[in-house]
């Protein structure tokens, strides 16, 4: 499981120009399921996104969480975190999960964050989606378990 953090003041989320899910400051969370993944891994990086400390406190350092300053969550499925892209030009996407196994992980991996208290927001999986982030920091955060 591979995910991207961005700690973000505002992200969206439109399909067919109608806006589907829209948070203010926390994070927008783009996640990537691979062969192999499951409910361990998910479980760790809900535990670890709602925990790690990448806002800042009263003296600006990066000592709170998003549960701490109250933020919330935009999850994006985001398969092409899994691109292999070491031969040619055109990424390879062997290493992917079906989508009848994807789908509903990234739909736990949602259920699993919101049982640790942050308000979470979804995209559509499969749609194309425009998806604005406004990156504050910037701070982007590479996971990967």
């Amino acid at each position: 499981m591979r995910v991207l953090i961005q700690r973000v003041s505002s992200g969206k989320v439109s399909v067919d120009d109608r806006t589907i899910a829209q948070i203010g400051p926390g994070l927008v969370i783009l996640l990537g399921i691979g062969h192999g993944d499951g409910e361990e891994q998910a479980s760790y990086l809900a535990e670890k996104i709602a925990n790690l400390r990448i806002f800042e406190d009263q003296a600006g350092k990066t000592n709170l969480s998003v549960l701490d300053v109250g933020g919330e969550a935009l999850l994006v499925s985001q398969f092409t975190l899994y691109a292999d892209t070491r031969k040619g030009r055109r990424p390879s996407f062997v290493y992917v999960a079906d989508p009848d196994v994807a789908e509903p992980l990234v739909e736990r991996f949602a259920e699993l964050l919101r049982g640790h208290g942050v308000r979470t927001q979804t995209g559509r999986f499969g749609a194309h989606m425009l998806v604005a982030i406004h990156n504050d920091g910037p701070v982007t955060i590479w996971l990967e378990r």
